[in-house]
């Protein structure tokens, strides 16, 4: 009694562990292609991806002064300046296009037929992912370097690939909570990063305006150094790519939509109040993001000495920390050094959350991901599995991964404004202004591609890897049922009524032709001789015209029609024996009798049969719909009949 109340209790508890861990799997979806998830107010949200926008501040004020030296502000103020004229009117159409989330990525799939879309679709995934997995990578390196560079810090903690994979796993165990968790404490550390930020630049705002010649100095630097405004310009504009990453925000910012809270009762069809509420995400971003990156950009160009900026420098990667320690006490600059690796460490939930929202919206759906991926906890396990063998192939070295975080990033920001440029030429609508934008993007992401081609190479193995598992499991995939569901109109409906009253559904399956009397007299002739069919057996022929093979499931919507005396079940589907497999199923189960199915043998050879329904959904059907249901209905006797003559 004992061994066997034992059993029990492990079979409850196994049930319930794969209850809670692949929650989600089977959620219908709403919307185009979504599914139900937490929602928050626009703000906190706003702070979910601003753990990885605004942590940009914790880097990018070094990275401006290397690139541009004395320019740092004037390069930084036109980053600033294409924020809020190009990128934020840009995520704007990004938002009212694409509210569930999957960005300029939807926006493209549909300019793109059949498989050339998927084949867009998937190699933006895959840019999509280098940018998300080496976000989540390249912060927890940078947290673990900040941590590890503070002076405080004990030795023991200088073993960066063991403390970044330990801030990975719990940045995976806070997600496998839930995202109410995560943006919760999204919330707190933002708010707290903010406060210490802004502290740190009144302070050096307040020692500039105590000591104007240091302003002054500066500005006669810069003459010196590059003589009149026009050579400043020409000058920060060859800069400007360096300092792009700056707009990283953007794409994250759009992929977490479906987070947001719109209107009590709006509808996934038209949800206005959450594309109003993500405007505002964006809006208030990129306004606190802008004074924060030119006030910073201002007072680390002035009060850091040049030397301590430049890479090996004591400043290099963490001015506003250097600024921090120096002026305001060890104290605070430990309490902003916490903050900071706190900040980036948790940069990666917004790429993780953009991550768990796009994979379920595409490769489920294409067939090319198992059933589960539409869950998020199974999703975080592998995600966090990718970025320890990221972590430990790039050793936690933050400067190794920049190359592919730079490229993944600006891809998605130019495939972005590629897609909104093409909208607004075919509304014509303001084109040429988003034209301008989608060029300066795409400028931007060919220079850096061209500076650090080793970005390109990583993230065409991430390409790659996307394709090819994408294509297997599409393979693997392709004999399950494929069908969500079966709708006869109302013909169909009497016909299968009808034909259900005689004891015996016999269905003759039939490719289509001209459609005349003379077709079907001459394939019920042929049923007949090769299956001796009695001429007192009344039959319904099926025809299934193919769709778009490059789908993989869909709703069945039969049409009944009639020529003369003869009825026909006609419908459209991307894979032929898998609707008919899911027609017969229909047909067991809504009349309570098995039906027949009568086919004829293909002539030709079976390899290349399977090929052409891999790729067109249509081969030598008898034997594939056999299949189909053998898969799905376990019971040999439940299973309708397959006859080949």
């Amino acid at each position: 009694m004992h061994s066997l109340y034992t059993a029990l209790l492990v079979a409850t508890s196994k049930d319930r562990f794969a209850s809670w861990f692949f929650e989600g799997t089977n959620a219908e979806a709403i919307g185009p292609h979504a599914k139900p998830v937490h929602t928050a107010s626009w703000w906190r949200v706003m702070c979910l991806t601003g753990v990885d926008y605004f942590s940009t501040l914790a880097y990018q004020p070094s990275i401006a002064f290397a690139a541009a030296g004395l320019l740092s502000p004037l390069a930084t103020l036109v980053l600033v300046l294409l924020t809020l004229v190009g990128a934020l009117p840009m995520y704007y159409r990004v938002a009212e296009a694409s509210p569930h989330g999957q960005g300029s990525i939807l926006m493209l799939e549909a300019l793109f037929p059949r498989w050339k879309g998927k084949a867009v679709v998937l190699i933006l995934l895959g840019f999509a992912a280098t940018s998300f997995v080496i976000t989540i990578t390249l912060s927890a390196a940078d947290a673990t370097a900040h941590l590890i560079e503070n002076p405080l810090a004990p030795h023991w903690l200088e073993h960066p690939v063991l403390v970044t994979l330990a801030l990975l796993f719990v940045l995976g165990a806070v997600f496998m909570r839930g995202f109410s968790e995560v943006i919760g404490l999204a919330v707190v550390i933002v708010a707290i990063y903010l406060v210490l930020n802004a502290v740190v630049v009144v302070m050096g705002l307040r020692l500039i305006w105590a000591h104007p010649e240091l302003l002054r100095g500066w500005r006669e630097a810069l003459f010196v150094q590059h003589g009149n405004p026009m050579l400043m310009l020409g000058a920060v504009l060859l800069i400007f790519p360096k300092l792009a990453l700056g707009l990283s925000g953007f794409e994250t910012g759009v992929a977490v939509m479906p987070l947001v809270k719109g209107d009590p009762g709006e509808t996934d069809d038209q949800p206005l109040g959450r594309i109003r509420n993500t405007k505002k995400l964006l809006l208030v971003a990129a306004l606190i993001m802008s004074v924060l990156l030119m006030f910073s950009s201002i007072i680390t160009t002035v009060l850091i000495p040049r030397e301590a900026l430049l890479p090996g420098g004591l400043a290099a990667g963490r001015a506003l920390a250097y600024l921090a320690h120096q002026h305001l006490g060890t104290l605070f600059g430990t309490v902003y050094d916490v903050s900071t690796v706190a900040m980036l460490w948790f940069a990666g939930a917004s790429a993780l959350a953009g991550l768990l929202n796009l994979v379920p919206r595409y490769l489920p759906r294409y067939g090319m991901a198992p059933e589960w991926a539409r869950a998020n906890r199974p999703l975080i396990v592998i995600f966090t599995l990718i970025t320890f063998v990221v972590t430990i192939a790039f050793n936690a070295d933050v400067e190794a991964q920049g190359g592919a975080y730079a490229t993944g990033v600006l891809v998605l920001i130019g495939s972005c404004a590629v897609a909104v440029a093409i909208m607004k030429w075919q509304q014509r609508h303001h084109y040429l202004r988003y034209g301008l934008i989608a060029v300066i993007f795409l400028y931007t992401t060919i220079v850096n591609m061209a500076e650090r081609p080793e970005g390109l190479k990583i993230a065409s193995i991430f390409i790659v890897t996307i394709i090819s598992t994408s294509l297997i499991s599409r393979v693997l995939r392709s004999t399950e049922l494929r069908v969500r569901g079966v709708v006869p109109d109302a013909a169909a409906a009497r016909f299968i009524e009808n034909a259900a009253r005689f004891g015996a559904i016999r269905i003759i399956a039939n490719r289509p032709d001209k459609g005349d009397r003379a077709e079907y007299e001459n394939k019920l002739s042929e049923a007949r001789d090769s299956h001796h069919l009695g001429p007192d057996q009344p039959v319904l022929f099926v025809e299934i015209r193919p769709g778009d093979a490059s789908e993989f499931s869909e709703v069945l919507l039969v049409e009944g029609l009639e020529v003369d005396e003869f009825k026909i079940l006609r419908c459209q589907s991307p894979a032929i024996p898998n609707a008919i497999a899911a027609l017969l199923l229909h047909l067991r189960d809504t009349t309570k009798v098995i039906p027949h199915a009568y086919f004829g043998w293909t002539e030709g050879n079976p390899i290349a049969y399977l090929l052409k329904f891999l790729v067109f959904g249509e081969g030598d059907t008898a034997p594939v719909t056999r299949e189909v249901l053998r898969q799905t209905e376990d019971d040999p006797l439940l299973r309708p009949r397959i006859h080949v003559g």
